[in-house]
């Protein structure tokens, strides 16, 4: 080997081994008393020096280096990788409380780019993007030669300005396009509204820095109305995750004691049990919790705390399954390194990592046609009759009902929640949320009769 390329080789194995020793924090692992370490950057460091002299091309050296750890990071599971500066900003921008995109979280299992949900209210959502739904191209550049923040970025963008993914779903024949016009994505974390009396529904869209503290709100909102509130309806449905903390506070919000979450990880430090505190306000409704396969990390962790602990039934179809928590680690060049520390455990132990957390009823989701499901249509009672004497109820029925007709024609039938509006007629004829309300309207009628 001539000077000059002996010279190129150390060099070259210089840079690898900084990257390393950045990437892994740990100098002293890096040395020559590590053969194996050793010797694979030494071939590392001879296929760098052959692409760079031999490649048909130019190549940038920076970019191979770059390339090569996000292939060794991205082997170990779907979730870690190495994020480049682009990448590292794109994930930060994430949770500063609003983005301007097409609003979608997203994964790459297997290379494959994989919608985990769709958020609520923007722009994906109300093209009917859902949960499942593989994207094969975005503006038509194919996503598998892409990493995941490149079609982060790809989807990103000023508002008022289109793009055109094409999705595969079960159920399609062929790719279908679909036109988005990016909006601003605001994070908003909870909504909430009164079903009927006595009865709540406070939706998490997402967790974020706050959405412990919205919660609080939405709750002291609903038991504080005149009607005592028997039971609430906690709608997770299309949540993937966010912050392992606000998980673990919104799972103490009711539970009173006991284990919430135990992680463990090779290191000590990765090792951890969450225990629930005595709360200043007692909450003992029934809750229902909604789940379905848009349910991933910090909404797992939530129903399945308080389904071991039988504080909250579940009801909906299984969840995502994401059993495992990742840290970020900034690194000296404004880039970062997300990887996996730990696999998480539900109270009773259960890892629902590829499983999901399974639901004790099972409820697909449908529409409901009020129309079409009322079956004492198809009777004839006293009250059908024409010219049927009239009770004195119904007088006084007749009366409030014109009232309330006049009502109507002033201002649609619609609530309002603190964080926007939700209509109470679209929940009503949503399958799950009807069938949880009624579960929780039937268990107050049993609880109130007498053996």
């Amino acid at each position: 080997m001539t000077k000059r390329n002996k010279q190129s080789v150390k060099i070259s194995l210089l840079v690898v081994a900084a990257v390393v020793l950045v990437i892994t924090g740990h100098y002293h692992d890096i040395s020559a008393d590590n053969d194996e370490t050793y010797k694979g950057l030494k071939v590392f460091s001879n296929v760098i020096e052959q692409i760079e002299k031999n490649y048909v091309d130019t190549v940038d050296t920076k970019e191979l280096i770059q390339n090569a750890i996000q292939g060794m990071v991205h082997s170990l599971d779907p979730h870690s990788q190495y994020l480049t500066p682009e990448a590292f900003e794109e994930l930060q921008s994430g949770t500063r409380g609003e983005f301007e995109g097409i609003g979608i979280v997203i994964t790459m299992p297997k290379g494959v780019l994989t919608v985990v949900s769709p958020i609520e209210g923007t722009p994906a959502y109300s093209a009917g993007i859902q949960s499942g739904d593989i994207i094969v191209k975005v503006d038509g550049a194919f996503t598998g030669d892409m990493k995941i923040w490149e079609a982060v970025k790809k989807m990103r963008g000023l508002k008022g300005t289109k793009v055109v993914i094409t999705v595969m779903r079960k159920g399609f024949t062929e790719p279908k396009d679909f036109e988005l016009v990016r909006d601003i994505i605001p994070l908003e974390s909870v909504k909430y509204i009164t079903l009927q009396s006595g009865y709540g529904y406070v939706w998490i869209t997402n967790f974020q820095d706050n959405t412990t503290a919205d919660l609080k709100d939405a709750l002291e909102a609903l038991e504080s109305e005149t009607t005592p509130l028997k039971g609430l309806v906690l709608d997770l449905r299309n949540n993937p995750g966010g912050p392992l903390n606000q998980a673990i506070e919104v799972s103490d919000l009711f539970l009173e004691e006991g284990q919430i979450l135990s992680i463990k990880g090779r290191l000590e430090k990765h090792t951890n049990i969450f225990n629930a505190h005595t709360n200043s306000t007692k909450r003992e409704y029934p809750i229902i919790i909604l789940i379905n396969n848009g349910s991933a990390s910090a909404s797992e962790i939530v129903a399945g705390a308080l389904q071991d602990h039988k504080r909250a039934l579940i009801m909906g179809t299984t969840s995502f399954g994401k059993g495992s928590v990742q840290t970020v680690k900034p690194l000296g060049d404004g880039s970062g390194l997300k990887f996996t520390i730990a696999r998480y455990y539900t109270p009773s132990g259960r890892s629902i990592q590829a499983k999901g957390i399974e639901p004790d009823i099972v409820v697909p989701y449908s529409l409901i046609d009020n129309d079409e499901k009322d079956d004492n249509k198809i009777f004839l009672k006293e009250k059908d009759l024409k010219n049927h004497l009239e009770s004195e109820s119904e007088k006084t029925n007749q009366k409030a009902k014109q009232e309330e007709d006049t009502e109507d024609e002033k201002e649609p039938v619609k609530k309002k929640s603190k964080y926007g509006s939700l209509e109470l007629d679209n929940l009503m004829a949503d399958s799950q949320v009807k069938r949880a309300l009624d579960t929780l309207i039937s268990y107050d009628i049993f609880k109130g009769i007498k053996n």
